[in-house]
């Protein structure tokens, strides 16, 4: 670990220190892992993990969740919840995030609250700036701490510490809830992020890194890395995943030739002048 990132960690840890007790809202992720991390070595079993278990989320990432925490050591508390029963969910509308982000992010701070705890922490981190994140105003409203983003941690800079901490997921793919993956304005059901997660397990037990599958009513549109391009371009690779997803009832399958990028959905809402807050 290089100096200028040694003393961003240690600064880190010490700003969680001085809180006393903290939770964390643990998804399993790069970022959340990361902090969940720093928040035990800080305050060790002062420290929580909460994470809400959902349909929003393939099945696995729960189990992966749970095993992240134990290797971590820290103490974690888990939600079931139905995000479609969520008011405004379902409809998708551009501030969808918000909405879920407010009712989630209540019910875990009332979760912390119970334990004694009063400080929630999230991971976001000085990258997610780059996007339309709708989410961030319910985070300040219910006055939820961004450490990693106080301290001018990109998501390489956490890469990078959570390789020399051992953490497994220093190489994890960036992944965001399944609702990412429809257009706003279209409809999500609980069947159809179940068909969307069954989609993107069929790429990834390829073994492609960076995935999407993002809905456009039958058609399924694949966002992939440059390597699970080149995959791709197999015939035989190609007609195995377009069989599996049209099989789980889409009509068609399509490849998107700029591949995989964050938040591609968001596009469209630069040219309505959609201010990115």
């Amino acid at each position: 670990m290089n100096i200028i990132l040694k003393k961003k960690f240690n600064n880190l840890k010490i700003s969680i220190k001085n809180y006393g007790a903290a939770a964390v809202a643990f998804s399993g992720g790069v970022d959340s892992t990361f902090l969940a991390k720093a928040t035990y070595n800080a305050l060790g079993e002062k420290a929580l993990a909460i994470t809400v278990d959902s349909e929003a989320y393939p099945p696995e990432s729960i189990i992966q969740t749970r095993k992240l925490a134990k290797l971590i050591g820290i103490r974690l508390l888990e939600i079931p919840q139905t995000v479609t029963n969520i008011p405004r969910f379902c409809a998708n509308p551009t501030d969808r995030c918000y909405h879920c982000k407010k009712a989630l992010f209540s019910m875990m701070l009332k979760k912390a609250e119970e334990e004694g705890i009063n400080v929630l922490m999230d991971g976001s981190n000085t990258d997610d700036d780059s996007d339309f994140r709708p989410g961030k105003r319910a985070l300040k409203e219910l006055n939820i701490k961004s450490p990693l983003k106080e301290h001018g941690f990109s998501k390489d800079d956490i890469r990078a510490v959570s390789k020399e901490l051992g953490l497994p997921t220093w190489k994890m793919q960036s992944f965001a809830c399944l609702a990412s993956r429809f257009p706003y304005g279209h409809q999500i059901t609980p069947e159809l992020l179940a068909r969307t997660g069954k989609a993107e397990a069929v790429l990834r037990e390829l073994g492609i890194h960076q995935y999407r599958v993002r809905n456009h009513g039958d058609i399924a549109r694949i966002e992939v890395d440059e390597e699970g391009l080149n995959l791709l371009m197999d015939k035989s690779v190609r007609e195995k995943v377009t069989g599996q997803l049209k099989s789980l009832g889409y009509t068609y399958v399509a490849l998107d030739l700029e591949g995989y990028r964050t938040g591609s959905l968001n596009e469209i809402l630069d040219l309505n002048n959609i201010d990115k807050k």
